[in-house]
C-alpha cells in the first residue's frame, strides 16, 4: 500500500462522511476486515475521488444516482450524507433520485428516498 494514496484517501473520506463515521469503520476492522479498510481508503477514495477529473460534489451526484440504482440503502444513508458535505442540497438529492425511479426503477426510488428522509432528517436538512 503506497503511504501517500492511503493518507490522500483517508483526508477526502473523512471530509466526505465525517470523522464518526470513518472512525468507527477503522476502529471495527479487525484481522478480517482490515485489508478491505485499507483498499477502500486507499482505492475508492485515495485513486478515484483524489483524482483532478471531477470535483467532489459530481463524484457525490454519481454516486448518489449509482447506488440508489443498486439499491444498496446502506452504503446509500453514508453518501447522502457525504453528498450533503460535498454541496450537494436536499433538492439536489431529490432530483437525483426522481432521476432513478425513471431509469433504474421505482422500488429502487422509493427505497432511496425513504433513506434519504431519514438521514437528511437526523443532519436537519428537512
Amino acid at each position: 500500500m503506497d503511504e501517500a494514496t492511503y493518507e490522500k484517501g483517508l483526508e477526502i473520506r473523512r471530509a466526505t462522511l465525517g470523522d464518526e463515521y470513518v472512525d468507527k469503520a477503522l476502529a471495527n476492522a479487525d484481522d478480517f476486515g482490515r485489508d478491505y479498510q485499507e483498499l477502500v481508503t486507499s482505492y475508492c477514495w485515495g485513486e478515484i475521488w483524489g483524482r483532478e477529473g471531477l470535483d467532489r460534489k459530481t463524484r457525490s451526484t454519481i454516486n448518489i444516482a449509482m447506488i440508489a440504482s443498486l439499491n444498496r440503502q446502506h452504503e446509500l444513508a453514508a453518501h447522502i450524507r457525504g453528498a450533503i458535505n460535498n454541496g450537494l442540497t436536499p433538492d439536489d438529492i431529490k432530483e437525483i433520485l426522481l432521476q432513478v425511479g425513471i431509469y433504474a426503477g421505482v422500488p429502487a426510488m422509493v427505497d432511496s428516498f425513504r433513506v434519504a428522509r431519514t438521514v437528511l432528517g437526523e443532519m436537519d436538512e428537512i
